[in-house]
């Protein structure tokens, strides 16, 4: 199941674990990536908490939690060469594992075609 937010994060979501990035409409109005912070696998947040951290050469932008739960992976990959999110952002480019406290609470994001109704 793939879902949306407004803050245009992706969720690929499997067995109560989301798999979450940015989507390719964020990375394409951020530019080209030259930073990525991860959050710690462990880390607990919940839904809108500052999880990750992205800088490029136009700005730096927070990548938010979609739903609470807690980190149970990360994507090393992309801190190690944060040029994977612009050229796979939905794919190679995923930030960050999330077991979901309710995993029918993503009942509430936006699928694919109001996802892209929002960014037009």
């Amino acid at each position: 199941m793939l879902k949306f937010t407004e803050e245009h994060e992706w969720l690929k979501i499997e067995a109560g674990v989301a798999t979450v990035g940015i989507t390719t409409h964020a990375a394409e109005q951020l530019g080209d990536l030259v930073f990525v912070e991860l959050p710690e696998v462990g880390s607990t947040f919940e839904k809108g908490g500052d999880a990750a951290t992205v800088e490029s050469v136009k700005a730096a932008s927070d990548v938010y939690c979609p739903l609470d739960g807690e980190i149970v992976e990360v994507n090393e990959a992309i801190v190690a060469d944060p040029s994977l999110v612009n050229s796979d952002p939905q794919g190679a480019g995923w930030f960050f594992k999330l077991k979901l406290a309710n995993a029918a609470d993503a009942d509430g994001l936006l699928d694919e075609a109001a996802y892209k109704e929002l960014v037009g």
